[in-house]
């Protein structure tokens, strides 16, 4: 077993604290990080910019250009149901073309998997099995749980209309999150199994990072103890499966 965690699915509602714990362990040192969270030098893939792109892309086509749409409504949501999978197709193959290119630098790197999901899309049982074997078979799951109500109130606090662009700052109007996010799939997909998911036959562990307190936000070590126990966990499921 490598002496850090290769992958992590980072899921939960928008504004949950994803992009907040990510932005907390950028910010602690390599040996701490590795010491206390089992993640080493850090990566990160998101959807959020490929989703931005195609936003963008439309409003060129339809503003600029005179052309048709080739992804999203005027409102924004999907032409198709089937974009959703396609992010997260696109997700594993960018994390293939990076492992590609690293070579022996895998060992040495923890890569971070970010997206959300909620039921009016599939949710995350239709999400998970588009990622590859490779990657899947070398994940753990980390679940930042919130309630819809707390996901909304954090979503207007932090967005910002001058860079609706932003990993930090950008959000969705009310009746949008509503619509796509107020439920998602968690607890029943995770019912069965305390430990873990199986995805395409692999048994993925997975923990859950109670947040409704939003300790995210508040950060230091309150956060950090709570995050070294989710990470920690995920540590020790991951050696079950390695033995």
């Amino acid at each position: 077993m490598s002496e850090h965690l290769e992958n992590i699915i980072l899921i939960g509602r928008p504004a949950s604290g994803k992009s907040e714990i990510i932005d907390y362990l950028i910010q602690t040192p390599l040996d701490d990080r590795i010491r206390r969270f089992h993640i080493a030098k850090l990566d990160f893939i998101d959807d959020f910019p490929m989703l931005w792109t195609w936003f963008e892309e439309d409003m060129i086509l339809s503003q600029r250009l005179g052309k048709p749409r080739i992804h999203t409504d005027e409102n924004g949501y999907f032409l198709h149901d089937y974009q959703w999978h396609l992010l997260i197709e696109m997700l594993g193959l960018e994390y293939q073309k990076r492992q590609r290119d690293r070579n022996g630098d895998r060992f040495f790197t923890t890569t971070m998997i970010e997206f959300s999901r909620g039921n009016q899309h599939g949710g995350y049982a239709a999400a998970f099995p588009h990622f590859p074997f490779e990657l899947l078979e070398r994940s753990v799951i980390l679940y930042i749980k919130v309630s819809f109500e707390e996901s909304l109130r954090k979503n207007r606090r932090r967005f910002n209309p001058d860079r609706p662009d932003s990993i930090l700052e950008h959000g969705l109007p009310d009746e949008k999150l509503n619509n796509l996010y107020a439920n998602d799939d968690w607890d029943s997909l995770t019912a069965g199994d305390p430990d873990f998911l199986e995805i395409n036959g692999v048994a993925v562990p997975y923990s859950v990072f109670e947040n409704e307190d939003d300790l995210t936000t508040r950060g230091g070590e309150p956060l950090a103890g709570r995050l070294e126990q989710s990470l920690n966990r995920l540590w020790q499921l991951k050696g079950r499966t390695e033995t």
